[in-house]
């Protein structure tokens, strides 16, 4: 009557089975989670070199900024400032010459039709 008798040898092979499914299951995962984080890992390595990169250029700027050619450099440049010993130059215009003036041409202003104001109004561009 008892076509497939419940006995423990079968239980024990049913119960195996099981646990080797879970584990196969858990292994799956514990792989694909060391795939993302190798590929996070890759992600930071880059930023972390970009991060290092940039924090030199700043420091070598930094030091060029506390340098004395720094201040030079903009003495001359910007400010305008001469050494003890330099012939200073001002270019002026020639004696008599009228100064050139730029002079930005005024825009002639165009007739509109009264209709065409009244569609810009409802339809404007």
């Amino acid at each position: 009557m008892d076509r497939f008798p419940i006995n423990a040898r079968r239980a024990a092979i049913f119960l195996g089975i099981l646990v080797l499914i879970l584990m196969v299951i858990d292994f799956n995962s514990r792989v694909e989670e060391l795939d993302r984080l190798k590929k996070q890992e890759g992600v930071l390595s880059v930023q972390a070199t970009q991060v290092t990169q940039t924090q030199a250029a700043l420091q070598t700027q930094v030091a060029y900024a506390g340098s004395d050619s720094a201040v030079e450099d903009w003495a001359r440049g910007e400010g305008h400032e001469v050494q003890p010993g330099d012939q200073p130059v001002v270019p002026i215009g020639k004696p008599g010459a009228t100064p050139i003036q730029n002079r930005d041409p005024t825009p002639t202003p165009t007739q509109i039709s009264n209709w065409q104001v009244w569609w810009n109004l409802f339809f404007g561009q």
